[in-house]
């Protein structure tokens, strides 16, 4: 969706509605989250001594919009400290192959500035995993790992831009029971 909407997940969807979310939380032990992407960057956190986890799928308006402090936000209301939110990214398109229009490189800037790149062949860019990483730092979340791979240049994993056919990736958090 590309928002910052977070849904609480207390179970298997089964014959429910799956919500247009781009974040869920939840504080069910066992209950495995998932998150799609391409070449956006997947955020999967944990705070296993409240047992609350929460993974969130963060593109450049996603992250623009504030998806990151929201899917915190959520997980503090179930509990959660972020000073013990354990936080990892996943594979996604970096910094230096995210080419963008000088002026969405600003306007991106303009809300988050570590998001601020340029390609390696010297042109605007935006570094999403950057921008995720700064917000997450803003409210307190250490991270644990970040993935240094670039879904761009990795022939092992999908990626929209290069390959311009529908696929995702998904990412799972769970803590155990």
């Amino acid at each position: 969706m590309h928002g910052r909407d977070v849904a609480v997940v207390d179970g298997p969807w089964g014959d429910r509605e799956v919500p247009a979310v781009d974040a869920v939380v939840t504080a069910r032990r066992g209950l495995a989250l998932a998150v799609l992407t391409a070449d956006c960057t997947p955020v999967l956190l944990a705070d296993p001594v409240a047992g609350v986890a929460g993974a969130a799928h963060a593109g450049r308006p996603g992250l623009v919009a504030g998806v990151v402090p929201a899917v915190v936000r959520a997980m503090t209301e179930l509990g959660a400290d972020p000073a013990r939110i354990l936080a990892r990214t996943g594979p996604s398109v970096c910094g230096r192959c995210y080419e963008v229009p000088e002026e969405m490189r600003a306007e991106v800037a303009k809300t988050v500035p570590a998001a601020w790149a340029e390609t390696s062949w010297g042109t605007a860019a935006v570094d999403v995993t950057a921008g995720v990483c700064s917000q997450l730092a803003h409210a307190g979340v250490k991270m644990e790992e970040h993935s240094h791979i670039c879904t761009l240049e990795s022939t092992d994993h999908f990626s929209y831009r290069r390959e311009r056919t529908t696929g995702r990736l998904a990412s799972y958090v769970w803590l155990g029971g």
